[in-house]
């Protein structure tokens, strides 16, 4: 069984221009979304399906805590 909460980890695509959501918790939680804000919100529908598909031993709980982390990498461009 996993442990509470599900971490997930948020991280910037610069290439693809979107948030990519994973987790070592949650077995195939891949998804991705064009603002933190809406990966967030696509999240509880994905831990859902995965339950389901992966998870049985959680199935029956009500309330199932998750965490994001996240992580984005920028740079500071300065004429020297």
């Amino acid at each position: 069984m996993p442990n509470l909460p599900i971490n997930i980890i948020a991280e910037w695509d610069p290439e693809a221009s979107v948030w990519v959501a994973t987790s070592d918790d949650i077995k195939g939680l891949a998804i991705d979304a064009p603002t933190l804000e809406r990966l967030v919100e696509r999240l509880p529908g994905a831990i859902e399906d995965l339950i389901e598909l992966n998870h049985p031993e959680l199935a029956g709980l009500r309330d199932i805590p998750f965490e994001v982390h996240a992580s984005r990498l920028e740079h500071l461009a300065r004429a020297v």
